[in-house]
C-alpha cells in the first residue's frame, strides 16, 4: 500500500454513487386535474441503474404518478451513502455528501417493460445475494461488524419484492447529468459516458464494507496505524470515508493549530491510500486490506522496538 492522489474520473464517481445506493430523491413539477402548478413536489424513491439509467419504483399514492401525466419532467438526486454516525460527523465538518444530478424525462414503463424491470431486479439481487454467501473468511470478518440491514443493497431493493405494496415503474430519459462535490462544486458529466462507465466491482457493497471496519475497534486502529505509517502523522483516531476498486479514504483526527489557552485543537483530515493492484471484487479489496494491517503493524512495531 502506498499514499496516493490517484483517484476515480468523475464519470466513474458517477456510476459509483449511482450503483452503491438504492434510494435518492425524485422531484417532479407539481400539478392537479387543472394542468401544472410550477412548485416542485420531493419525495424518496427506491431505484437501480441499467445502462445508465435509473429505473425507479414508485408508490401508488405518491403524488409523482398525478404530476408525470401532466408533465413529464423532473429530476433525481443520490448521494454517497454515509453509513452510521459517519453523515453526523462529515456534517459537523460542514462538508455534504458527494452527490449525483440527473434531469429527464420521467416517463412511465409498460406493463410488459415493468415485467422485465422487475426480473432484472431480481436478477441484481440474487447476483448480490450468491456473492455474500460465498465470501472468504477476510470478507465476512469485515462485514460481520455491519448493520446490513440498514447498508446491504440487495436487503433493501429485496423489500420492492417482498412488499404487498403496488408501486408504479418509471425510467428516466436523461438531459443531462451533474456531479458535486463535497464542496459544492459542479462538474458536468457527457451522458454517453454515464451508459459506457463501467460501475465499481465494490460500489455494490461499499456500504456495508465502510460501515463493518469502522464498527470494528481493532480495524479503526489499523487505519491510524496506516496514516502514521504512510503520511507520517500521528492521529488519534481515524475512520473509513470512502473504498473503491483503486483504494480508500480515510478521516484521520490529527493535531491542530495551539489555542489561545495553550490545549490543542483536533481537525479531521481526509487521506487517501492506493491499493497495490485493483481490487477486482470485495475478496481482493479485503485480501490486500488484511495484508496492509500486518505490514503496517509490523512497520510501526520495527520502529516502536516492540
Amino acid at each position: 500500500m502506498k499514499a496516493s492522489k490517484t483517484v476515480l474520473s468523475v464519470a466513474e464517481k458517477c456510476k459509483t454513487i449511482l450503483t452503491s445506493n438504492w434510494q435518492g430523491n425524485l422531484n417532479t413539477i407539481k400539478a392537479d386535474s387543472q394542468g401544472s402548478k410550477g412548485g416542485i413536489y420531493t419525495s424518496k424513491v427506491k431505484y437501480f441503474i441499467k445502462k445508465g439509467k435509473p429505473y425507479l419504483w414508485v408508490p401508488e399514492k405518491d403524488l409523482h404518478n398525478v404530476n408525470t401525466m401532466i408533465d413529464e419532467r423532473g429530476s433525481f438526486a443520490v448521494s454517497t451513502p454515509f453509513p452510521g454516525s459517519l453523515l453526523n460527523m462529515l456534517q459537523s465538518m460542514k462538508k455534504l455528501p458527494p452527490r449525483v444530478a440527473l434531469i429527464g424525462d420521467v416517463v412511465p414503463l409498460s406493463d410488459e417493460k415493468v415485467q422485465l424491470a422487475t426480473e432484472c431486479l431480481r436478477e441484481i439481487i440474487s447476483s448480490e445475494q450468491k456473492a455474500f454467501k460465498e465470501y472468504s473468511y477476510s470478507v465476512s470478518g469485515v462485514l460481520s461488524t455491519a448493520n446490513l440491514d440498514s447498508t446491504s443493497r440487495s436487503q433493501n431493493l429485496q423489500d420492492l419484492l417482498d412488499s404487498n405494496k403496488i408501486y408504479t415503474v418509471y425510467k428516466i430519459n436523461l438531459s443531462s447529468c451533474t456531479y458535486i462535490d463535497s464542496n459544492g462544486s459542479t462538474h458536468e458529466v457527457g451522458l454517453e459516458k454515464i451508459g459506457t462507465t463501467k460501475a465499481d466491482a465494490l460500489s455494490p457493497f461499499s456500504m456495508s464494507l465502510v460501515d463493518g471496519i469502522n464498527q470494528s475497534e481493532a480495524r479503526r486502529r489499523a487505519l491510524i496505524l496506516f496514516c502514521i505509517t504512510y503520511f507520517n502523522k500521528n492521529v488519534k483516531d481515524a475512520l473509513m470515508l470512502s473504498a473503491d476498486r483503486k483504494g480508500f479514504d480515510v478521516l484521520g483526527k490529527t493535531l491542530g493549530p495551539v489555542m489561545k489557552d495553550g490545549s490543542h485543537q483536533y481537525l479531521w483530515k481526509e487521506f487517501r491510500f492506493e491499493l497495490n493492484e485493483e481490487a477486482k471484487d470485495i475478496e481482493s479489496f479485503c485480501q490486500q486490506l488484511v495484508l496492509m494491517e500486518e505490514e503496517a503493524l509490523k512497520t510501526v512495531s520495527k520502529f516502536s522496538g516492540l
